[in-house]
């Protein structure tokens, strides 16, 4: 009669170790209990470490997909830390390049700002006759009536010197304006600086209204000095016209823009 019961599973615990060999023991019949009370101990010395096992290896078995899921999450995140990062770079990728081009002159983007005690004690190379053009565009969207007010004027290195462009909107409509500029030769770019100009700065103008915006700049010194400027006798500054748009995109400094 006790057979059956011990193949139940609520018996083949850690509390059946005990109760069941205690409990065979109580019933009559001598060696008819001690022949069950054998066969329980063997039957629990089977079925209990293998239970016991199991249920370990199903503790280990959760431990383990919560350190996966943990360290799932952890990647991620860093992963899409990584991406927004990214994106961030790539919008300013060129405002930064933008900067460094007129800092360093690379790619023909003449240099910005100046250093006012160089302005002031510079010399000027007498000897060294430069001719400097002007040139002028518009992007095919742009309705403005851009040019130079001169084509060309005669400087030397250390130099000051002062142009005009000339802006004019014939349309019955305001339209805002921003302009980028280089250098050519390019090599040029880097002692060419302007201490004032208008590029990249919005220029609004109203329907009709025309202005006249100011050039102000020099030829550095160390010009004449570059081995690589010894045959460079005309450079030419150009300036580009874009309408001012939101989401457009001005083109990088010493690159043509299709």
């Amino acid at each position: 009669m006790l057979l059956p019961l011990l193949v139940r599973p609520s018996l083949c615990s850690s509390r059946a170790s005990v109760l069941l060999p205690g409990c065979i023991q109580m019933l009559p019949g001598g060696a008819v209990a001690r022949t069950l009370h054998f066969q329980a101990e063997d039957f629990l010395r089977r079925r209990l470490p293998a239970r016991l096992v199991t249920q370990s290896r199903g503790r280990k078995w959760r431990s383990q997909q919560d350190e996966w899921r943990t360290r799932n999450k952890t990647v991620l995140t860093y992963i899409a830390a990584a991406g927004v990062g990214m994106i961030g770079l790539s919008y300013a990728a060129v405002p930064l390049y933008r900067l460094y081009c007129q800092a360093s002159g690379l790619g023909g983007t003449a240099v910005a700002g100046h250093d006012t005690e160089q302005v002031a004690t510079m010399t000027p190379v007498k000897e060294r006759v430069i001719k400097v053009t002007f040139n002028a565009d518009t992007h095919a969207s742009m309705q403005w009536n851009f040019r130079p007010q001169q084509t060309e004027i005669f400087v030397v290195p250390g130099e000051t010197a002062l142009a005009f462009y000339r802006a004019k909107n014939p349309t019955d409509k305001p339209i805002i304006g921003i302009s980028t500029y280089n250098v050519v030769p390019f090599e040029a770019g880097q002692y060419f600086n302007k201490i004032q100009c208008f590029c990249f700065e919005e220029q609004r103008l109203n329907p009709h209204e025309e202005v006249d915006m100011p050039v102000f700049f020099y030829i550095d010194p160390e010009f004449d000095e570059d081995p690589r400027m010894a045959r460079v006798e005309t450079i030419t500054l150009s300036y580009t016209f874009f309408e001012a748009k939101e989401g457009q995109k001005l083109p990088l400094p010493g690159y043509s823009y299709n």
